[in-house]
């Protein structure tokens, strides 16, 4: 039994992953594939100030860090084609729709995958910001210390020389500049280390989030497919739940287009640091509520939600009107 298109003109994403896996496997191959490539940049490990050592180090693991997320992402995208094209060629009416439409929803969990990672990648240039400032801060860190080191030498040889005067002038124009320096540093340390990071724990926040509401209803395509054992010899009611499985995939592409992030009370906490407001773990609540309807479909409620706790509520254990018996 083929997939259905949709109905609704205004939601636009595939209710069928083999029905676009050619387009979606290329865009995915050539907006991952060519992010990046060797460059002698790379090589600037060796040669960066040593007060900008470690934070380099740290950006260059978090560029491993995207790439695995970005593979992640992609090997799920694949995965879920295969298990489409599986189902497919079992001959089975249900398993082939069923499989074909948990496909969609795994292959929307890689896509969120790769968004996620581009989102790490996006903390890691505010992180280059710090970086960059630190190998700015260097040179006049060096310059003082020169200075001062110079001083010493004369002082310890000629405790009167001229050149000491000249010196000692240096010395305080340098301790003046590096202080500029230092406080430049020290701010833009601070700023950029609470922005980096808010930014990546939002995203983590929203990929979580997202996830949760693509695995319940992924969960419920499931509960379309009877396993209810049969006895040789006997044959299973033929498959009707084609229009319930798109359905959900609807309220899915419904719910990720309504999540939004909440501001919770974590800027409270901070009163007096930032006048920004923080993001926390609560999202978008999803639907507040869906009674069965015509299609069979149901949501869970968003009271049963802790805020900022994600519960998931014993769906094996509900009557699901889905359930075929």
């Amino acid at each position: 039994m083929g997939w259905l298109p949709r109905i609704s003109s205004e939601q636009n994403r595939s209710i069928s992953i083999r029905s676009g896996k050619n387009t979606s496997s290329s865009n995915g191959g050539s907006a991952s594939g060519g992010r990046r490539g060797f460059s002698f940049p790379s090589l600037r490990g060796t040669t960066q100030p040593e007060l900008s050592k470690r934070l380099y180090r740290l950006i260059k693991s978090e560029n491993t860090l995207v790439t695995a997320h970005e593979t992640a992402g992609r090997e799920r995208v694949s995965i879920a084609t295969q298990l489409s094209e599986w189902g497919e060629q079992t001959g089975d009416d249900a398993i082939s729709d069923v499989s074909d439409k948990v496909g969609v929803v795994l292959s929307e969990i890689g896509d969120h995958e790769d968004s996620y990672a581009h989102a790490i990648d996006e903390s890691r240039d505010i992180l280059k910001v710090i970086r960059n400032t630190e190998k700015s801060v260097q040179p006049s860190r060096d310059s003082k210390a020169k200075i001062a080191d110079e001083i010493a030498k004369i002082k310890s040889r000629e405790s009167d020389s001229p050149r000491l005067v000249v010196l000692e002038q240096e010395l305080v124009r340098a301790e003046a500049e590096n202080l500029v320096a230092e406080a430049q540093l020290s701010n833009i340390t601070r700023q950029k280390l609470k922005e980096a990071y808010e930014a990546e724990f939002a995203a983590i926040i929203e990929r979580g989030e997202k996830q949760i509401v693509l695995a319940r209803h992924g969960r419920r395509l499931l509960r379309l497919l009877d396993d209810t054992p049969v006895v040789p010899g006997d044959t299973r009611p033929p498959y009707t739940a084609t229009a319930q499985a798109r359905q959900i995939l609807n309220d899915a592409e419904d719910d990720l287009r309504d999540w939004k992030p909440e501001t919770g009370d974590f800027e409270s906490s901070t009163a007096g640091a930032s006048g920004q407001n923080y993001v926390q773990g609560g999202g978008k609540k999803y639907r507040d509520s869906v009674s069965p309807v015509s299609s069979g479909g149901f949501r869970d409620k968003a009271d049963d939600r802790g805020k900022g706790t994600f519960v998931d509520n014993d769906i094996e254990s509900r009557q699901d009107p889905l359930t075929i018996k």
